[in-house]
């Protein structure tokens, strides 16, 4: 069984399930790991260090009643047998000094607890986030299309502190809590009588019950809070990746609007939150003053029939203001627990989600001997109703760069992303040197495979750590040697931290020619036998793209390339061109065998040579000085240009 199928189990959780103990069964591994010996040696000190402090604890009220009785001339009768050793024990001072000090060994050891126990509780929260963000990194490319990234981050920084909660809580005081609680009720029933266990007895139901009921009713109130949070939370993390677009259209004030209205939600919401929390806390307070006054009445009563002693009264105050800690921790225990449910559900639903793409059990890396790539009959939709590939064959040989073109949506992405797999085909299959993708391990697969996308995203670190992501072991002299292929090394070295130089929230503080050198580099430094190209020019200018070309196709010689472009000039001097429409290869062949059908692959270079003489005109007019094309004393070929501008828009 899996790290994730012992800890989601049979059935999701949630904070009306009642799931509690199931939850703490699935992180009991993680408390006591069969693997950590130390971890294990921790909890056990840890628990002796508790019931030792509960042990302090009981003594504490005892040294308070034999000082106040000391102080009031009573309690001392038995010692009086002339023993002085036991009159001078009896003194008060000697016992006051008694009573302080069982406090102060009842917070050293609780805290020299709290200190052990914190390696564990840490280590657990620590495997249990790991294990929900690699799990969030094996879920489908599906999953994360349809989330939001600001979302999912408060998923998981919830639900790690929820599991801390829980932890801590639950296996650290809630036992214990108990035992002194039944401790408490054992003392006062041999010490007093049976009615201050009555009135502490019917104390503790009426709170525990007030505790449930109204935690309960504060739970609706607590997940609409953190969904406002988490919405509000995306907003806010959508707009500022996306400062450039905001500013392009000065869309500042709309934004922020935006995020008021779910800072508005977050509000009306937090304040129902701390209102309910202090009604809980004022009810609380109410029933135990209620049971506290009820056993002083009857100690008081008890002094004035002779049968308790001063130091009986104040040793009942300090044992029900010593009940009212771990009582009020209950009602805080089972208050947290629930609000720690509530938050962990969420992880617990991504937790239990199964991963679209998986390795078949025992599945073999793949083996590349060659690189030849084919596509068997590959059909592919996203939704069953819209298909997206039909039938789908073809074949890159070792060694050979086949491009793909074709008008938007015709399903050219589509293809590189069954490539890696981050889907499976729907019908067919796909080869790498005769092994089906299905069959091999996905690390091994993407291992194979270099990319260069049309958009390159970049992690917010150093250009030499973004390199290096093509192959973590790379030394910096193959990092810069990878550099100096990709024609970016001269760059690097002219800025004032060179390698070191931060790129920013993705990448933004490069230019698009600049992230693409960067990502070529990173192809470069991995090494792969299988390349791919996913339109890594379109959106780059022309003289930039013309550098970028000349770097993929060093990069390509020799590997086996699949291109998927946008502007056709990039590929005439593939090995073969297939044409996609609608899913389906519409046309293949070489640049100049499709020229000569005079079909839809015809019909997309004559839209493209268009735009580009528009282009070469409309920059003829700019440095003949005119300002516009449509000025007074423009060549007639600017009429030309004018003409040919929405061609450009249409191929572009």
């Amino acid at each position: 069984m899996s790290d994730i199928q012992r800890f989601t189990g049979e059935r999701q959780v949630n904070a009306d399930s009642g799931a509690l103990l199931a939850t703490l069964v699935r992180l009991w591994p993680y408390i006591w790991p069969t693997d950590r010996r130390d971890l294990k040696a921790r909890v056990v000190f840890a628990t002796v260090l508790l019931f030792l402090a509960k042990a302090a604890t009981m003594a504490v009220p005892f040294t308070f009643k034999w000082a106040t009785d000391a102080l009031a001339g009573r309690g001392t009768a038995p010692l009086a047998s002339g023993n002085w050793l036991l009159w001078a024990f009896a003194a008060p001072v000697v016992l006051t000094l008694a009573y302080g000090g069982t406090r102060i060994v009842m917070a050293l050891l609780t805290q020299w607890r709290d200190g052990i126990f914190a390696k564990v509780a840490m280590n657990a929260v620590r495997r249990l986030a790991m294990l929900t963000f690699e799990h969030m990194h094996l879920l489908s490319l599906r999953f994360h299309l349809e989330r939001k990234t600001g979302g999912l981050t408060r998923v998981l920084e919830r639900g790690r502190n929820a599991i801390e909660t829980i932890v801590r809580m639950i296996l650290l005081q809630l036992a214990p809590t108990i035992v002194e609680l039944l401790m408490i009720v054992a003392v006062l029933l041999w010490h007093f009588d049976w009615r201050y266990v009555a009135v502490i007895g019917l104390t503790v139901i009426v709170y525990m019950l007030f505790t449930y009921y109204a935690t309960e009713w504060r739970i609706n109130i607590r997940r609409k809070m953190n969904e406002s949070d988490s919405d509000a939370n995306a907003k806010a993390i959508d707009s500022l990746l996306n400062y450039e677009t905001v500013k392009y259209f000065s869309a500042e004030t709309r934004e922020a609007k935006r995020y008021d209205r779910s800072m508005a939600r977050y509000e009306d919401a937090s304040v129902k939150a701390y209102t309910s929390l202090a009604v809980l806390n004022a009810g609380q307070a109410v029933i135990f003053t209620a049971g506290l006054a009820a056993t002083m009445v009857l100690c008081a009563y008890g002094i004035e029939q002779h049968a308790n002693t001063v130091g009986d009264f104040v040793m009942i105050n300090a044992m029900m203001i010593q009940l009212y800690v771990p009582l009020n921790f209950m009602g805080m225990v089972y208050r947290e627990i629930k609000q720690a449910l509530i938050d962990i559900e969420i992880m617990f639903s991504i937790l239990a989600k199964e991963p679209e793409i998986k390795d078949k059990p025992g599945a073999p890396p793949l083996r590349v001997l060659a690189g030849n790539i084919r596509f068997e009959n590959v059909s592919f939709a996203y939704e069953p109703a819209r298909p997206i590939l039909r039938n789908l064959s073809f074949e890159v040989k070792a060694g050979h760069t086949v491009a793909i073109v074709g008008p938007s949506g015709a399903g050219k992405s589509t293809i590189s992303r069954l490539l890696f797999r981050f889907y499976d085909v729907s019908g067919g299959r796909i080869l790498i040197d005769g092994q089906d993708i299905r069959d091999v391990t996905q690390a091994s697969l993407r291992a194979a495979i270099g990319m260069v996308p049309q958009d390159t995203v970049l992690f917010n670190d150093t250009i030499r750590y973004n390199i290096r992501y093509g192959r973590c072991d790379a030394s910096d002299a193959e990092v810069e040697e990878a550099a100096r292929q990709a024609q970016i090394d001269a760059f690097i070295r002219r800025s004032p931290k060179g390698y070191d130089t931060e790129v920013g929230e993705r990448g933004l503080k490069l230019s698009g020619g600049e992230k693409q050198r960067v990502a070529i580099a990173r192809t470069i430094l991995k090494g792969p036998p299988i390349l791919l190209l996913d339109e890594a020019t379109s959106a780059l200018d022309s003289h930039t793209e013309k550098d970028i070309q000349d770097e993929l196709d060093r990069v390509a010689k020799n590997r086996t390339t699949l291109v998927i472009a946008h502007r056709l000039s990039t590929i005439v001097d593939a090995d073969e061109i297939l044409v996609l429409d609608h899913g389906a290869i519409v046309e293949r062949g070489t640049h100049r065998d499709l020229l000569g059908y005079g079909g839809l692959y015809a019909s997309m270079w004559n839209r493209q040579r268009e735009a580009q003489l528009a282009r070469e005109i409309l920059a003829e007019a700019e440095k003949e000085g005119t300002g516009s094309p449509a000025g007074p004393d423009q060549p007639k070929h600017d009429d030309s240009a004018k003409e040919l501008l929405p061609a450009i828009d249409a191929a572009e």
